[in-house]
């Protein structure tokens, strides 16, 4: 199995977990311990809290925390984009081309001249050793390519349809797919 950090996870219609059904997941981390990723399009639309107002400035529309996944949602993790050409700055570590992770615990970093967008989490998605490559042949998750433009998309309604049209191959066809088949 190849390591999967960097590629998008694509819930399948398969997948009805109400912690995932219809999400696009970033995957921040995997190896033969397990996987670790952040949920992209799941917004919880309020505004920031004060103590990360220091990051308001690079956050982009939408400008509220995402639901990074079911796992310790009291926990805020951040992705942010480097400006491009800036050498990464300490406490920012690669995750996609110029999108990593950043420590909040940093305050230096909250205005970095080298971080261009950020993007906060409430909670993350983890899996255990083996785990997601079951969950993958199980067909519950389409992996597919990440574009740096997806962690800050502010179509994220659209998120997963749009990740799944733009893929040449089958996956393609579930762009359409109804959210609910017993509706249609």
């Amino acid at each position: 199995m190849e390591w999967l950090t960097g590629r998008l996870l694509v819930a399948s219609p398969l997948l009805l977990d109400p912690n995932f059904h219809r999400t696009v997941a970033l995957m921040c981390a995997h190896d033969e311990h397990g996987a670790f990723g952040l949920v992209l399009n799941r917004p919880l639309g309020f505004a920031l809290p004060p103590e990360l107002g220091a990051w308001a400035p690079r956050v982009g529309e939408p400008a509220t925390v995402f639901h990074g996944g079911p796992v310790a949602p009291e926990q805020v993790l951040a992705l942010g984009r480097l400006v491009e050409g800036a050498p990464p700055p300490e406490g920012w570590t690669r995750v996609l081309g110029r999108v990593g992770l950043l420590d909040l615990g940093r305050e230096d970093l909250a205005d970095h001249p080298s971080i261009e967008a950020v993007r906060l989490f409430a909670g993350h998605a983890g899996w255990g050793g083996g785990q997601l490559e079951g969950e993958i042949g199980g067909e519950a998750w389409f992996v597919v390519e990440a574009r740096e433009g997806d962690v800050f998309t502010a179509s994220t309604e659209r998120m997963w349809n749009d990740v799944l049209g733009r893929q040449p191959s089958r996956l393609a066809l579930f762009e359409h797919f109804p959210p609910d088949v017993a509706l249609n």
